[in-house]
């Protein structure tokens, strides 16, 4: 079997002219000279990105799902090869209802009339990994069902191994090849697979965004119906929406489709900056919009994930750009850690003002955020700048989002809607505020040192007498217990000194 996907492979690289891709190194520029001769019948006027497109779409739904995480990879691959993968669709033809009902049978260890009040056999979705199923609860609510494909992690399993083969022939025979790292590119396409394979895992996640979401008035997440969830099995609450990209049908029902693009901005940077915790494949296809103009988001299979420095690090970024402090950008990197200790800040300023201040000659209106994020990652490559894979996963969100945003309402001003967010954000990390959530963050630790003062004061009067006594080797140790415990018991008595002036 694996002989014969690598001969359809083989085929379909010829024939839409990938050859070049693999061909491109000097010692083996003979044999593309002689593919070239032998292979007259080809017709290669497409450009190379529209032929690896359709190349990935003749090979099936997992090369498509790689060229889509391929897409997002814009600070390793060229960027025409990046917008033609940008284009590809995991749109794929539903496996048979009989498997379906299958999987649900061998899962719940019983026949499905007797798990759910009613379902319905028929697919309303079906994607690469999983389709989507309604059904009725025995309570009467009513669910969706994701059903995991049969035998679908062999099918990955095999490709992801020929994946691998075809990543090292890239880096070894094509001249950008060990630039573009793509087995590292084929590693991150693996975790992320792998990740979705797991419905329990994607369960998890909705819960999260949900928890996080409750009771807001800009975004509703389905409930998780976790008694009937399983690893191939994830049943949720059904949710009823219009489609984002149908906004004929939502003018209709009298959305304010301007207000609906600020929220979806509003939505992006709360999950960014509040939470650290945002939904990584916010295309429109993942979109539904309520009757009462909320969005509504689904599949979460892949979501990301951000720490306070890397928080920190973006806010920071982003309203330096704004204020055409370059400096103070450069700084940002060098302080995060990303860029070498050693990196000249004057020539990593300068570097980032060459790119950037052309940006500026727009309206701020215009300006793209994905696009700065991406001309600074681009930038940050040249001084050996290693690219986290949270913010990659992070400037493909904010493409989605922007350019949903601005399809919706193309005098969108991106900045004016964040710009209050993110100073806000600045605010309370390092004003007062972010003071006074540290003193929270840290009170149960403290909570627990204070009981302990005495016995701290204790100790350190009797480490003072036995220095004294202690040969001259050990008094240095002693010194050190000593300025210890003082220290901490110094602290102690700060902080309950300000508990007492908050509560009493």
């Amino acid at each position: 079997m694996r002989l014969l996907r690598l001969l359809k492979i083989a085929h379909v690289t010829l024939r839409y002219g990938l050859d070049e891709f693999f061909l491109g190194h000097a010692r083996v520029r003979w044999l593309r000279a002689w593919l070239k001769i032998t292979l007259f019948w080809r017709h290669l006027g497409q450009p190379r990105g529209v032929r690896l497109r359709l190349a990935l779409e003749a090979l099936g739904p997992i090369f498509v799902k790689f060229g889509q995480v391929l897409s997002t990879r814009r600070d390793l691959i060229p960027l025409d090869i990046a917008d033609e993968l940008a284009k590809l669709q995991d749109r794929v033809p539903p496996f048979p209802s009989e498997q379906a009902l299958a999987t649900l049978r061998r899962v719940y260890g019983k026949p499905v009339d007797e798990v759910f009040q009613q379902f319905d056999p028929v697919p309303v979705a079906s994607a690469s990994v999983a389709q989507v199923h309604f059904a009725v609860l025995p309570d009467g609510r009513e669910a969706a069902v994701k059903i995991l494909r049969p035998g679908i992690d062999k099918v990955i399993g095999k490709d992801l191994a020929l994946l691998d083969i075809a990543a090292g022939l890239v880096e070894n025979l094509w001249e950008d090849g060990k630039r573009l790292r793509p087995r590292e590119v084929v590693a991150e396409f693996k975790k992320h697979l792998l990740d979705e394979l797991d419905l329990i895992r994607e369960a998890a996640n909705a819960s999260q965004l949900r928890r996080n979401f409750a009771n807001s008035d800009l975004l509703l997440v389905p409930e998780v119906y976790w008694d009937w969830c399983h690893s191939e099995v994830m049943v949720m609450e059904r949710m009823h929406g219009v489609p984002i990209s149908q906004v004929d049908r939502l003018r209709e029902q009298g959305i304010d489709i301007p207000k609906l693009a600020r929220a979806g901005v509003t939505i992006f940077f709360t999950q960014v900056f509040r939470d650290g915790f945002f939904h990584a494949d916010m295309h429109p296809g993942n979109i539904l919009v309520a009757p009462d103009g909320r969005y509504i988001a689904l599949d979460f299979g892949i979501m990301g994930t951000l720490t306070e420095i890397d928080k920190s690090y973006l806010a920071q970024n982003f309203l330096a750009f704004f204020q055409r402090d370059y400096k103070r950008v450069a700084q940002a990197h060098i302080e995060s850690g990303w860029a070498p200790k050693d990196t000249r800040e004057d020539e990593f300023e300068a570097a980032i003002r060459a790119v950037c201040e052309p940006v500026f000659d727009k309206p701020l209106k215009e300006i793209s955020f994905g696009k700065v994020l991406l001309r600074l990652f681009q930038t940050s490559r040249r001084f050996n700048v290693e690219i986290q894979p949270q913010l990659v996963m992070l400037q493909k969100t904010l493409l989605n989002i922007e350019g949903l945003g601005r399809e919706l309402d193309p005098d969108l001003d991106l900045w004016k809607t964040a710009k209050p967010f993110l100073e806000r954000w600045m605010s309370e990390q390092l004003g007062w505020r972010g003071l006074v959530k540290s003193l929270k963050a840290e009170a149960p630790r403290w909570g627990v040192l204070l009981p302990q003062l005495p016995r701290l004061a204790h100790q350190t009067l009797a480490a003072q007498h036995q220095q004294a006594t202690a040969p001259q080797p050990f008094q240095d140790i002693h010194r050190g217990i000593i300025l210890q415990n003082r220290l901490l018991a110094v602290i102690a008595l700060l902080l309950a000194g300000l508990l007492a002036s908050r509560y009493f």
